[in-house]
């Protein structure tokens, strides 16, 4: 009769139950994949009285006109008016700016000499 060793038998137990583990491990992770790919196979079922997504996706106003959704704001804290807005609706000449600041630094040093 073959004797084995405490320390050989309960290698032997740990990696029977790593084994095991690892396979119950895999079992799950294929039923859920199993389950998942079936859910995505399935058609969408459609509730009475609800709205037709292909009807949707085509609606058109009386005049005929696709009806498009207006872009979002990119600058959302400008529009509510909590910082300035960075797109100009007019072109900027940056010589006539800086002959404004020009002006107005000069009005600020001829202010005190007129006190």
């Amino acid at each position: 009769m073959k004797t084995v060793s405490p320390d050989t038998a309960q290698a032997m137990q740990r990696v029977r139950v790593g084994m095991t583990g690892l396979a119950m491990v895999l079992t799950l992770i294929g039923l859920a994949s199993a389950i998942f790919s079936s859910a995505n196979r399935d058609e969408p079922v459609d509730a009475v009285g609800a709205p037709k997504a292909d009807v949707v996706a085509n609606m058109t106003d009386e005049m005929g006109n696709a009806m498009v959704a207006k872009p979002k704001p990119d600058e959302p804290l400008a529009e509510l008016g909590v910082a300035p807005s960075t797109a100009s609706q007019e072109p900027v000449d940056a010589a006539a700016v800086a002959r404004r600041i020009e002006a107005q630094r000069q009005a600020e040093v001829a202010k005190p000499d007129a006190q």
